[in-house]
């Protein structure tokens, strides 16, 4: 049997698997069946709980992080970082007993993030500096064009500001973006609009995933977006600036620095814990092989 639990950010929700010595095969297949909302567990992607030490890619970081957060996209696909998952992750971590409140280094593809859990329950993780790669970008939705910040967070943003984020559409599928030789590896898109000062809503269509009810790298790159259309880049003004980011999960606050570090707040639940089926599991990989 294969221990899992559920877990959500701000509604933004996981399969947790705990293997701490990175026993567990996880091929593209069997995570897209745990994420299968009809036929598996169901969630916007897996959270692989694993030692740094364990893990080939983590290695490198075990001095700083004992946890590796070995993070797949719903489709099985495998992503650098997402920031509502480290905050998941962070739960876990507390939830079995692993660390205590206070500060946590958890390692990810997107480098070592530093976690606080306050006594709230609310999590505060260090999202690191956004970068802001040059060239112009539009995404598209039916007949509509809008011009897109391209923001990198350690997983690539196009963010739109918009007047209805109806305009958005489904999202059922990825909104066309150009040039096409922007993300040769995919893009997460954000549609946004104002609420009021520092204050916006979003709605996100995550690559590998279609929309998700958050997504907090995506809240990230909102607030450098619009701290930059807002003429609040700290790196120029010198002060700090905080953004009320509404998702349709829940609220996330997302604070740049002047030196360009970057801070999401946050609540992360674990909800369920239970096992999974052996031949079930066995039965994806033998199907897919």
């Amino acid at each position: 049997m294969t221990t899992f639990l559920k877990g959500h950010g701000t509604q933004n929700d996981f399969v947790i698997i705990p293997d701490p010595e990175n026993a567990v095969v996880l091929s593209p297949a069997a995570v897209a069946a745990l994420c299968d909302r009809r036929a598996g567990i169901g969630g916007d992607g897996v959270l692989h709980v694993v030692r740094s030490a364990a893990h080939p890619e983590a290695r490198s970081m075990a001095a700083e992080a004992e946890w590796f957060m070995d993070y797949r996209n719903g489709d099985g696909s495998i992503a650098e970082m997402c920031g509502n998952g480290v905050r998941v992750f962070a739960r876990y971590l507390q939830h079995a007993g692993h660390v205590g409140g206070g500060d946590v280094a958890v390692a990810t593809r997107g480098g070592v993030k530093q976690v606080h859990i306050d006594k709230e329950g609310l999590i505060t993780v260090g999202m690191g500096k956004a970068a802001l790669p040059a060239g112009d970008v539009t995404v598209s939705v039916d007949d509509r064009t809008w011009p897109a910040t391209n923001v990198n967070m350690g997983n690539p943003h196009a963010v739109a500001f918009v007047d209805d984020l109806a305009h958005a559409g489904t999202l059922y599928d990825p909104p066309p973006f150009a040039p096409v030789n922007a993300y040769p590896q995919g893009v997460n898109v954000e549609f946004v609009v104002d609420r009021g000062p520092r204050h916006v809503a979003m709605r996100v269509h995550e690559r590998g995933s279609g929309e998700t009810r958050s997504c907090g790298t995506g809240a990230c790159a909102v607030a450098v977006a619009a701290a930059r259309r807002d003429g609040l880049d700290p790196a120029l003004t010198g002060a700090p600036v905080t953004y009320e980011i509404d998702l349709p999960g829940g609220r996330l606050t997302i604070t740049e620095r002047p030196d360009g570090e970057i801070e999401m707040t946050g609540p992360a639940e674990i909800v369920a814990e239970g096992v999974i089926d052996a031949d079930w599991f066995a039965a994806i990989e033998t199907v897919n092989s």
